[in-house]
């Protein structure tokens, strides 16, 4: 398997403990200009962006909500380059934002939206993007951090392998992003979320220095879980540059069902029931009509004749005769209504799910808010009846559109046409009905800027005093990703 040193000589353990900050100068950006004339050093002048026109991109997420300022755009195609622009940054006391795919939908992946007092760079990963060859003995395959979940599947897919990650954001969506966060996506019911899926990391820390726990063993346990960790923490801990990620064995035979049913309770039922008939629930989705009749509005084909209140796809299986066995567990639930099947991958039916984000923003007159929840299975009926009600009545109400995991209790909420002013009271009758049900209010997006001033409802006063020690000891300037997770 390649080192994940290889990415040249530059590639070193970075600075001793504290050497970074010794040169911290008194007025940081009064250090700006000669910031940036060493960042053009180290990555090439083509690498350093600072014109306004060429950063927008960079500077607002994908859902349009959350715009944020920096003074430079650094695209690195090594860690040691990485190291050597967060040594330069740490010189100066520079924040440092870290971005992949930016398909993030917390604010998460952009620079807060006012100038502070210390330089900003926001290092972007766009230009490392390379895969090592896949280690087919230890079902494993390194990864730079700018590498996409779509690349990373399909390099698997040349040993017969599969990424366990899958996300409609897949071409996009990148290594780094999803360690960063912990995304859960399509799969998490069958492969677990994306902490189960990381073996090793080398991330860039603080001062500069490199974080390598690099290594194809299933049982090592000497320590600290520190991938464990940095998975999750969204860029505040570390710069994350490269990944080992675990692989899986993908399912030989497998049928992919949207059935149109009556109630919420159909869907779980038909999840519990799948085992009973030697399926397996690769991916398990729950959508309703008004998220259908959005998609098929934007030329995407119905997936079932009849329509019903809700739909349920689920992707199953099993060693015998799959097809079968899911047309009996489906003619088995009670609130059927109609039905489709077609073998896996079936595209097209995966495309009514997918195609939700897409048609949810087209749709909306202002940027929709977008609120990624989850509850307990069992209060998944009841919960989707009080989220289908919040915008009704008042002085501004909103359409909410819901969708999601239906496997492990996570609902995607979407609230269509919400004035900006009145997001935030929006999203605190989310919250409210979300932990009075004992949910969480981030369930695979992360926390990002969007929600950091709700963390209370989901953490008690020695849990967050515990994760601010954390940040504190590995960032103890807070210049990594600052606003995140902590307000």
């Amino acid at each position: 398997m390649p080192s994940p040193g290889s990415d040249g000589a530059d590639n070193g353990a970075g600075p001793a403990p504290g050497e970074a900050r010794a040169g911290v100068v008194s007025n940081p950006r009064r250090g700006l200009d000669h910031l940036l004339s060493r960042l053009r050093d180290i990555t090439g002048d083509a690498h350093v962006v600072t014109d306004p026109g060429a950063m927008a991109g960079f500077l607002i997420d994908w859902t349009g909500r959350h715009r944020g300022q920096a003074d430079a755009v650094v695209r690195p195609r090594t860690t040691g380059e990485v190291s050597r622009v967060v040594v330069e940054c740490a010189g100066v006391d520079a924040e440092i934002c870290v971005q992949g795919g930016n398909t993030g939908l917390v604010g998460g992946s952009v620079p807060p939206a006012h100038a502070g007092s210390r330089p900003r760079i926001l290092i972007s990963t766009v230009r490392m993007t390379d895969i090592d060859d896949v280690d087919v003995i230890g079902r494993c395959v390194g990864a730079q951090a700018g590498a996409t979940v779509e690349a990373i599947d399909a390099r698997a897919g040349t040993a017969g392998l599969a990424f366990g990650v899958d996300l409609a954001s897949r071409h996009s969506a990148t290594a780094g992003g999803v360690v960063s966060t912990n995304a859960g996506g399509i799969r998490m019911i069958r492969r677990g979320n994306t902490r189960a899926q990381v073996l090793g990391i080398e991330a860039v820390l603080a001062d500069g220095r490199i974080l390598r726990r690099w290594t194809p063993l299933v049982k090592d346990n000497v320590g600290y879980d520190l991938p464990g960790l940095l998975t999750g923490s969204e860029g505040t801990l570390a710069v994350v540059t490269r990944v080992l990620f675990r692989l899986v064995v993908p399912p030989r035979k497998a049928i992919v069902a949207v059935a149109a049913i009556n109630r919420v309770a159909d869907a779980v039922e038909l999840i519990g029931a799948a085992p009973s008939r030697g399926l397996t629930v690769e991916a398990a989705e729950l959508m309703t009509e008004a998220g259908i009749a959005l998609v098929a509005a934007h030329g995407h084909r119905r997936p079932t004749a009849t329509p019903g209140p809700y739909y349920a796809l689920l992707e199953v299986s099993g060693t015998g005769d799959v097809e079968s066995a899911t047309v009996e567990l489906l003619q088995a639930t009670g609130g059927l209504i109609d039905a489709v099947l077609e073998p896996a991958p079936a595209r097209a039916l995966w495309g009514a799910r997918e195609a939700h984000t897409e048609s949810i923003a087209r749709s909306s007159a202002t940027p929709v808010v977008k609120l990624d929840i989850s509850v307990p299975i069992r209060a998944l009926a009841e919960v989707f009846d009080e989220l289908g009600a919040v915008g009704e009545g008042g002085d501004s109400p909103c359409r909410p559109v819901l969708f999601g995991h239906v496997g492990d209790g996570n609902i995607h909420v979407n609230l269509l046409d919400v004035p900006p002013e009145n997001a935030d009271g929006f999203t605190d009758r989310v919250f409210g009905i979300v932990t009075a049900h004992g949910g969480s209010i981030a369930a695979e997006h992360g926390i990002g800027r969007a929600k950091a001033a709700w963390t209370h409802l989901g953490r008690d006063a020695t849990d967050l005093a515990t994760m601010r020690a954390i940040k504190a000891a590995l960032d103890p300037r807070g210049r990594l990703n600052p606003g995140v997770l902590f307000a």
